[in-house]
């Protein structure tokens, strides 16, 4: 449904340590180098960047906003969190069932240390091994 997602950050080396650990918790790998920046996601699918704003300002994470990052099962939403909390992140909400969407929606919530709202959920059942 979407091309990329672009983050802000204000300190490209302090987001390399946080987002590396994170994405691999995901299974999520960099399909190319940026100078001043990370790309996560497939080449040709959808990525998510993490930079300084093209504009020069300084980043600003919305109130609302968040990037939700597909997990291939359950054990990898709670490595996200994990991961997320060891390496400078905050938590938004433990990893969990969110029955109020459906009935298989596990997921987490963290921000970044520049204070983007990031999440990662799984909709499969527990115990199904299918994609």
């Amino acid at each position: 449904m979407f091309s990329h997602i672009t983050l802000g950050s204000s300190d490209i080396d302090r987001s390399r340590a946080f987002y590396e650990p994170v994405m691999t918790a995901l299974g999520i790998g960099q399909p190319f180098q940026l100078d001043q920046g990370l790309v996560f996601g497939e080449l040709a699918g959808p990525k998510l960047f993490i930079g300084a704003p093209f504009d020069g300002g300084a980043p600003h994470p919305g109130n609302g906003p968040h990037t939700a990052l597909l997990a291939p099962d359950r054990a990898a939403v709670d490595a996200f969190h994990a991961a997320a909390l060891t390496n400078g992140g905050s938590d938004e909400g433990i990893p969990g069932l969110r029955p109020h969407y459906h009935a298989n929606y596990y997921g987490a919530y963290v921000r970044d240390p520049d204070g983007n709202k990031l999440q990662a959920v799984c909709h499969r059942k527990y115990d199904d091994t299918a994609a």
